[in-house]
């Protein structure tokens, strides 16, 4: 009897002990920055659970003095973290990325010092798709170039303009060859289905996959569609548009060589990373007509892109904005929230 009453307070202050650190630390106002910004929604579920959060953003350079009262930094492309950064600060915890690439960030060389990293691979994928096809829909019917012509000359060369639209095309029936078949590949492959397209998925980590087409919603009807993946060859040989979904390369996914291999007129879509198509070897086939255009979202130069591409006629352009929407920046910092909360919850 005496065991088992000196087992239960064991267990007791053992579990009030571990309750005390826990909301200790919380009640202590963890610092958290967001430097590139994080929705309201993720914003108040962290404050909810007594963290306090910080949008005020810190420049770069004053990063490495100004972070050290900080155990969790949240990043989108902007701002930079890098083994310097990290060695001069050695109360961070977490290192929270907005989106899905890491490519500014030391992902490595933080987890082994000890520092978590996080991203949102899937908070983003149906935003990043849906521009996919913005772009797409786009070049098919000339509505990058209309929307400039017509404001200039819509009243005076009204029927030259739409005479010019009438060499525009129909998505349906069309071949998309998605390269990288992650999450925002499938989701691009879901639309394409829903419109009729026959998909060309490439990916060399990936045999395929089951993408599920939630139709009708409120009837609960799926249907569930099996894509194998194909060689890059047979992708390029055969797709009317490509778009890729890729991380950051040491070379171009797209370069002259596999351009030389993709049929006559076909469309480029990069909503992915600057530098997975050769920006040079682009600019050459859209001027000789083998590619029909394309539509970018991503550059090599950012914030400042090749003039060029800007000025382009056949180029429908748009500034990183993949992930700028309402919805995809709420699921964003929800998401974030969810994993710093649970970091410090374990």
């Amino acid at each position: 009897m005496i065991k088992i009453i000196y087992n239960s307070l064991k267990n007791y202050y053992f579990w009030a002990f571990n309750f005390y650190l826990t909301n200790t630390r919380l009640m202590s106002k963890i610092k958290i920055l967001a430097n590139d910004g994080i929705h309201i929604d993720g914003q108040q579920k962290l404050e909810a659970a007594g963290f306090e959060v910080d949008t005020n953003k810190i420049a770069q350079e004053d990063l490495t003095s100004k972070l050290q009262d900080y155990e969790v930094i949240l990043v989108r492309s902007a701002t930079k973290v890098r083994q310097e950064l990290i060695d001069v600060c050695p109360n961070l915890k977490i290192i929270g990325r907005g989106g899905v690439g890491l490519d500014n960030i030391d992902v490595s060389y933080a987890k082994d010092k000890g520092v978590a990293v996080y991203n949102t691979p899937a908070a983003s994928s149906k935003s990043v798709a849906e521009l996919v096809f913005a772009h797409i829909f786009t070049l098919a019917r000339g509505l990058h170039s209309l929307n400039r012509e017509m404001p200039e000359v819509g009243n005076s060369k009204f029927k030259a303009l739409k005479k010019g639209a009438s060499k525009g095309m129909e998505v349906r029936g069309k071949s998309i060859g998605i390269v990288g078949f992650g999450r925002i590949g499938q989701e691009v492959a879901r639309i394409a289905i829903g419109l009729g397209m026959n998909v060309l998925a490439v990916d060399p980590f990936s045999k395929g996959a089951k993408v599920s087409l939630n139709l009708f919603q409120h009837q609960g009807l799926d249907i569930n569609v099996d894509i194998n993946t194909v060689s890059m060859d047979e992708m390029l040989a055969n797709a009317d548009m490509i778009t890729l979904h890729v991380p950051s390369q040491d070379k171009p996914v797209l370069g002259k060589e596999e351009m030389a291999k993709m049929k006559d007129g076909v469309m480029l879509i990069n909503a992915a990373r600057g530098g997975v198509i050769d920006e040079e070897a682009l600019l050459e086939a859209l001027d000789s007509g083998k590619v029909r255009g394309a539509g970018l979202d991503v550059f090599v130069n950012e914030p400042t892109p090749n003039e060029k591409l800007l000025n382009h006629d056949k180029i429908s352009l748009s500034p990183h904005t993949g992930a700028a929407t309402l919805e995809a920046q709420s699921y964003i910092g929800l998401e974030l929230a969810e994993k710093i909360i649970a970091f410090y919850n374990k």
